[in-house]
C-alpha cells in the first residue's frame, strides 16, 4: 500500500525555518521530519511513498536523489567517476517525489496523484506531524469497517504546562501534555480509491467539503489514538521535538 505525504505547503507559521526550506525538510536530530515520518510507516512494513511536493520541492527531490550516497560509504575513481559502495546504510524504501504545484490545496495534491495510486487503497498523512501511531492496527481497523475513509483521531497537545492542584499545593506538573478532552484530526488517513470522487480540482481542501461530505454520508470512521502526537507548526514545537529526540526518549521513535 502506498502512502502519500503532503509536503507542499509554505509553512508560514514556522517562517524562521521555512524561509530557506520546505517544512518537511526542517530537521529533528539532524534528519528531516519527513525522514522521521517515513520511518514510522516503514517500521510497520509500509515502505512505498509518494511525496506531494510544492513549495521549495526541489530540495526534497535533491534530498532523495542523493539519499543513497548520503547514507553510504564509497570509493570514487576520480578518473572516470565510477563509484564502489563499500558500506551501505540505505533504506529499502521506494519513493516517488512529485511536484503537485505551488498553490494546490491538500485535496488537490491528492487528486493530482491519482495516476500514481490507480484503483488501490492508500494512506495519506501530513509532512509535519509525528506520533507513535500503530499503523498496522490503523489499517486493520480500516479494513474492518468497510467505509471509504479513516482518519486518526488524536487528543490535542496543550500549549501550556498542566498543573494538578490541591488547594494551593501543586501535586503534579506536566509540561505540554496531551489534553484529555476532545478529539482532533491527526492525519494518518486510510482511503479507498472512491475518495477521488470527492475531490474536485487542485483547490479542493481535503479537510473541508470532502471530509465533511464523507462524514455526512457515514463513510468516515475514526481510529482513536491515545498515545503521543505532536505537530510542528511553530518554532517552539520544533524545539520541543528536538529536545525529545536529544533526550533519547522520543515517543515516535518506534524503529531501531
Amino acid at each position: 500500500m502506498k502512502t502519500i505525504i503532503l509536503a507542499g505547503g509554505k509553512g508560514t507559521r514556522l517562517a524562521e525555518e521555512t524561509v530557506v526550506r520546505p517544512k518537511p525538510m526542517v530537521e529533528i536530530g539532524g534528519r528531516p521530519i519527513l525522514w522521521h515520518i517515513m520511518n514510522i510507516y516503514a517500521h510497520h512494513g509500509f515502505k512505498e511513498f509518494i511525496i506531494a511536493c510544492g513549495y521549495k520541492g526541489e530540495m526534497i527531490k535533491e534530498y532523495f536523489h542523493n539519499f543513497f550516497i548520503r547514507h553510504s560509504d564509497y570509493i570514487i575513481n576520480l578518473e572516470d567517476g565510477k563509484i564502489e559502495v563499500v558500506n551501505s546504510a540505505g533504506n529499502d524504501w521506494k519513493v516517488g517525489v512529485v511536484d503537485t504545484g505551488l498553490d494546490s490545496m491538500t485535496g488537490g495534491r491528492i487528486l493530482l496523484l491519482k495516476p500514481w495510486i490507480g484503483n488501490e487503497r492508500f494512506m495519506v498523512t501530513y509532512g509535519d506531524g509525528l506520533g507513535d501511531v500503530n499503523i498496522t492496527e490503523l489499517v486493520k481497523f480500516h479494513e474492518s469497517h468497510g467505509k471509504i475513509a479513516t482518519v486518526t483521531a488524536v487528543h490535542p497537545p496543550s500549549r501550556f504546562g498542566a498543573l494538578k492542584l490541591q488547594g494551593n499545593q501543586v501535586q503534579e506538573f506536566s509540561e505540554k501534555p496531551q489534553t484529555d478532552a476532545g478529539w482532533i484530526n491527526g492525519g494518518f488517513f486510510v482511503f479507498e480509491p472512491q475518495v477521488f470522487n470527492y475531490l474536485t480540482d487542485t483547490q479542493t481542501i481535503l479537510e473541508r467539503e470532502p471530509l465533511e461530505r464523507l462524514a455526512r454520508e457515514n463513510q468516515l470512521m475514526a481510529f482513536k489514538h491515545d498515545g503521543f502526537w505532536q505537530p510542528m507548526d511553530t518554532l517552539r514545537e520544533k524545539q520541543l521535538l528536538e529536545s525529545l529526540w536529544l533526550s533519547g526518549e522520543a515517543p515516535w521513535k518506534i524503529w531501531e
